[in-house]
């Protein structure tokens, strides 16, 4: 089934520990990288967010601070452009079915923080898929919706499986980070996650378990959609158990 459903944060900020809240939104190489190879692989990309409103990209990650040089921040505004009408009218992610999608993918930046994390009926929907054994992939902070998935037992189906997302040394480079409620690692390893990462920070790093597919960072963008599209053209994602 050649569809993915991008489930997209609707956050607009962070709200960190002191009460300030942070302009946030989804991260910009994130969503267009991985969008761009599945559309060019002749996958058809439904755009979804809760309550099917409209998503805003973080600034941050189209300049200098958020590690993007001039040239490839014209590149990613000129596509955000181009993909005005899909970002001003996505679907409902809590009305959507995810199983008239081969592939759930979720994007990042801090925004999941702020809405996903929260989400019961997207918890719902994760936990659906990975049992369902069809694939699922999380990038940099969408595993933060992992925490949604944890039930009134503080168990969460995902427990002892092993994923990635950025790590408490990548996040911390941001200042306003220090202020917040809970970072990403942390909590993942807190809900019995087996969480990994490379040992070198911002650097691409992928990892498979099962039908459970995550990229640590906005540098793992490529990787991680790159690996999807393999797996799913020769029918291999999802087919292999724990």
């Amino acid at each position: 089934m050649n569809t993915v459903l991008m489930a997209v944060t609707a956050a607009r900020h962070w709200t960190l520990t002191d009460g300030t809240q942070h302009p946030t939104g989804f991260w910009a190489e994130e969503f267009l990288v991985p969008c761009g190879i599945f559309t060019r692989a002749g996958f058809t990309v439904t755009v979804a967010t809760p309550g099917g409103r409209k998503p805003v990209v973080d600034e941050l990650s189209l300049g200098l601070t958020g590690g993007v040089l001039p040239r490839t921040a014209r590149q990613f505004r000129s596509r955000l452009d181009e993909l005005s009408p899909v970002l001003e009218n996505p679907a409902d992610l809590h009305t959507v079915d995810e199983e008239d999608h081969g592939l759930v993918f979720c994007p990042g930046g801090h925004g999941p923080m702020e809405d996903l994390a929260y989400d019961p009926a997207f918890g719902q929907l994760l936990n659906r898929r990975l049992l369902s054994g069809r694939p699922l992939a999380l990038l940099c902070h969408a595993p933060a919706a992992l925490l949604a998935t944890v039930g009134d037992d503080g168990v969460t189906p995902f427990a002892a499986r092993r994923v990635t997302g950025l790590s408490n040394r990548e996040e911390l480079v941001n200042r306003f980070a220090r202020k917040a409620p809970w970072l990403l690692e942390d909590m993942l390893r807190d809900i019995g996650v087996d969480y990994d990462r490379a040992l070198i920070p911002f650097l691409p790093h992928v990892v498979r378990d099962g039908n459970l597919y995550s990229g640590q960072n906005p540098q793992s963008s490529k990787r991680l959609a790159e690996t999807l599209v393999t797996d799913l053209r020769d029918g291999t994602a999802g087919r292999y158990g724990r």
